[in-house]
């Protein structure tokens, strides 16, 4: 999966927390990485905020998604690999980070770029009915809500400092342009604005929007339908946004790290005062060198120096100093496509600055979209024909996308279809075994575990039987000693807690160092049933599919930079999901059943058909998609292995040539079950899986005769 993946690996490199300075070194990294050096960014979500632009969304000047910075694309770029998590302990004496849910993550070097919060813990209420402008994400998502609502709108803004008085005047501008009545209220222990230049420009704005500024009042509490001050007055709110004095995250002074208020304190090379192997840049750390507010501006300009600083620690060169500059233009919106801007106290307004604010986001925002192209690697000198045009791409995918197509496999066993797992009698106990594998599909070891521990059980919950126990194979790539180890106990630890889920015990394997990530499990299962075989299906049955299609194309699209965070981090949250209580619902009734995977739908549904002697009529409709997968479809997003299942099919399989017919030939990863049932069951069965979070559905009937149609 890595460029240039034959240099060993000597080094762990990890980024907690996406933020603006982690971003824009993620790109520098992509342009030039260093070799030998694994490099790891850890985030919540797939996307971060970029929050210069949270007040034009909140106007309504911005879509929602223009505010995203897509981790995932960036992740892809700079070959890193991204942990959907949230850190809550770094121990800088055992180098590693604790993200709950899997095992610590081990670092050489590590950076922290968090930013920081304004949630309001303290206050009584305020967690129940309150909503913090930081984090961006929730805010953002409550936002939308409350947008959508209608009748008069009651805002409590908490803070009445500049980012609370921007929020008011956008809130109060996105309800005149939505015709909604509004009553807005900034509250503040002390004064609005106090010492602020421009203040007196930014009260006449919130007066020509009627927003009502009440100074000198703390809050004691916060209700459903009011914020109840000190002094027993109660300001109408069925919004309140904490915008007052943004907070560092309380768990980072828990590390051990020097700190100042919570802040990491760090010198001027961006490091740690009290653990030079931790650096950090952002909101999130004290400038021990250059005391500084907390200001975007500060950890866009801090990115080239920590880029090079981390470089330098790497690869053994001269650190650099960060000298923040003494000022900076601030440029404030007033609500509407206005904008004052303010630097050393003079101050102008006017819409031409709001269109310069505009420009200076929508710059920093391209950057991290557009990203470049980067030159592939040339073929050695005296390589064979055709290995420039191998090596041109596109890059074999990952997944059940990199499996040998149907093509290459015909013959081996015979040539019928063979069911999912073998069965064997055992001192009068019936077991079944398999065996799967999977080409890394992404750099996280854990992910792609998860994703195989899931993949490999589904042609046991195929079967009908229950998982019983798995060995492992594991091709890790080539890295130094120390290392091996903490990757292998990612990897195991993963599985284990898989397959002990669903009753199962990983009991041994095997491992070893390839060129890439490989990783595989071959499972035992115990049938207390007959085993549902492939033949069993008879007309008019029901086909019922546990779970959408699209991964391949999903995971195709993630490898082009095509896919959004969004779509891929539902995807991986897919494939990692078991099935064991979905087999539950579906063998005792089914009739046929197989699991989904690197044959796509009409493959392994032909399966079916071939081993009973029918076929199948299939509303294309009705067939569960993956978010994302159709939209990729329609943009020619191709799996690898797509060509060779549709040409498998030729003559077999009606389906028309449109995106959403494109993706019955789509390899997938942990796909559903297909189950073939009595046709009166299928309803009842869908409800139940629907309602136990499957996204399941009805998609056809088993027919007379062996056509096979989509339509």
């Amino acid at each position: 999966m890595r460029d240039g993946a034959t240099v060993p690996l000597v080094k762990e490199l990890v980024l907690v927390g996406g933020g603006h300075t982690h971003a824009l070194v993620l790109r520098r990294w992509g342009m030039k990485p260093v070799p030998g050096a694994r490099l790891t960014l850890i985030n919540p979500g797939p996307t971060a905020p970029y929050t210069g632009m949270l007040p034009g969304h909140v106007a309504g000047h911005y879509p929602r998604a223009a505010l995203d910075i897509d981790l995932v694309r960036l992740a892809r770029f700079a070959g890193a690999r991204l942990i959907l998590g949230s850190a809550d302990l770094i121990d800088p004496v055992a180098r590693r980070v604790r993200v709950p849910g899997r095992a610590p993550i081990a670092f050489d070097l590590l950076s922290v770029d968090i930013g920081i919060t304004s949630d309001m813990a303290d206050l009584p209420g305020f967690a129940e009915h309150g909503i913090a402008a930081k984090p961006l994400g929730p805010f953002a998502d409550r936002w939308a809500a409350y947008c959508a609502g209608q009748g008069p709108a009651r805002i409590a803004v908490i803070g009445g400092g500049v980012a609370g008085v921007e929020l008011a005047l956008a809130c109060a501008h996105r309800m005149t342009a939505l015709g909604r009545a509004a009553e807005i209220a900034v509250i503040d222990r002390g004064g609005i604005l106090d010492s602020q230049p421009g203040r007196v420009r930014l009260w006449q704005a919130m007066d020509a929007f009627g927003i009502r500024r009440i100074e000198g009042a703390s809050p004691a509490r916060v209700t459903a339908g009011a914020v109840v001050l000190e002094d027993g007055r109660e300001i109408a709110s069925d919004l309140t946004i904490g915008a007052a004095g943004a907070v560092p995250h309380g768990w980072l002074a828990d590390c051990g790290m020097e700190t100042r208020g919570g802040y990491m304190v760090v010198d001027e090379t961006l490091r740690s005062v009290s653990h030079p192997e931790i650096y950090g840049a952002g909101d999130c750390v004290h400038l021990s060198h250059a005391p500084r507010p907390k200001a975007g501006v500060f950890a866009v300009r801090a990115a080239p120096v920590l880029a090079w600083n981390l470089r330098a620690d790497l690869t053994g060169a001269q650190r650099r100093a960060f000298r923040p500059q003494r000022d900076f233009l601030k440029l404030v919106s007033l609500g509407g496509k206005d904008a004052l801007a303010e630097k050393a106290g003079w101050t102008l307004s006017g819409p031409l600055l709001w269109q310069w604010k505009d420009r200076i986001d929508q710059r920093f925002m391209e950057k991290l979209r557009d990203l470049p192209t980067m030159p592939q690697p040339l073929p050695p000198p005296g390589s064979a024909t055709g290995v420039a045009r191998e090596m041109a791409g596109p890059a074999p995918c990952g997944g059940c996308g990199a499996k040998l197509g149907a093509g290459a496999l015909t013959g081996i066993l015979g040539g019928a279809p063979g069911d999912d797992a073998a069965v064997l009698e055992v001192g009068g106990a019936r077991q079944v075994i398999s065996t799967d594998h999977l080409r890394g599909f992404a750099e996280d070891p854990v992910l792609v575990a998860r994703a195989a521990a899931v993949h490999a059980m589904g042609d046991i919950w195929a079967m009908g039987a229950r998982p019983q126990a798995a060995t492992a194979t594991v091709i890790l790539p080539r890295m130094a000693a120390r290392m091996q180890g903490a990757w292998l106990d990612e990897v195991m630890e993963a599985a284990r807690a898989v397959f002990a889920a669903e009753g199962a015990e990983v009991v041994g394997g095997h491992s070893s160092m390839g060129a890439e990530l490989t990783l595989g499990f071959t499972v035992t299962g115990l049938l207390e049933r007959p085993p549902i075989t492939l033949a069993g299906a008879r007309p008019g049955d029901a086909l019922v599919l546990s779970r959408g299609i699209g991964t391949g194309v999903v995971l195709a699209g993630e490898m082009r930079r095509m896919a959004r965070g969004e779509e891929v981090a539902a995807c991986w949250a897919q494939m990692t999901a078991p099935q064991g209580a979905a087999a539950a619902i579906l063998a005792p009734v089914a009739h046929a059943m197989t699991d989904v995977t690197g044959f796509g739908l009409a493959g392994h549904l032909g399966n079916i058909c071939a081993a009973s002697g029918v076929g199948a009529e299939l509303c294309l409709a009705s067939v569960p998609l993956a978010p994302g997968a159709l939209r990729l479809s329609g943009a020619g997003v191709r799996s690898t292995l797509f060509e060779q299942n549709r040409a498998a099919l030729e003559g077999r399989v009606e389906a028309p040539e449109t995106p959403l017919g494109a993706l019955v030939f789509d390899p997938q990863t942990a796909g559903g079950l297909l189950a073939a049932l009595p046709g009166g069951e299928a309803d009842r069965l869908v409800a139940e899986l629907r309602a136990m979070g499957f996204d399941a559905a009805r998609i056809g009937t088993v027919t007379e005769g062996a056509a096979i149609r989509f339509a």
